[in-house]
């Protein structure tokens, strides 16, 4: 019996990036609760664990994600990540905050998956069109 492989290049980069997401999303959000629940403001504490899953799933992404031909892991795509990632922080961060100040620190620990993972998407498709390509 065949095993069912993805062919296509978008549910294997698809898969890839979710994967790697998770991971980064689990980075991120440990850094983030255990930074605010020592008393650090959620912005600083959001930003934090950003970086920490950035650092992460920059590397990755390039490396296994969006591999090919046609891309590359240099100075270019970083920059370029760098800008994505700034937008993204600036948007994730206010949100953390607003739930935070509206309903409290706690509430704030439950929403950044959701918030992180509904910009997720557009990094997805920022990273497969633009970022990792030479």
């Amino acid at each position: 019996m065949r095993k069912w492989i993805p062919h296509s290049p978008l549910l294997r980069q698809g898969g890839s990036y979710f994967v790697i997401g998770l991971m980064q999303l689990g980075v991120d959000w440990a850094v983030f609760v255990a930074l605010s629940a020592l008393g650090m403001a959620v912005e600083p504490a959001n930003v934090l664990g950003r970086i920490s899953g950035a650092a992460l799933g920059f590397w990755m992404n390039g490396r296994f994600t969006f591999a090919g031909d046609d891309t590359a892991v240099g100075r270019r795509q970083f920059f370029r990540f760098v800008l994505m990632w700034l937008a993204t922080t600036a948007i994730s961060t206010w949100a953390v905050a607003h739930v935070e100040a509206s309903v409290g620190l706690k509430w704030a620990w439950l929403a950044k998956p959701a918030i992180d993972l509904t910009l997720s998407a557009a990094g997805f498709l920022l990273s497969r069109h633009w970022i990792y390509r030479r």
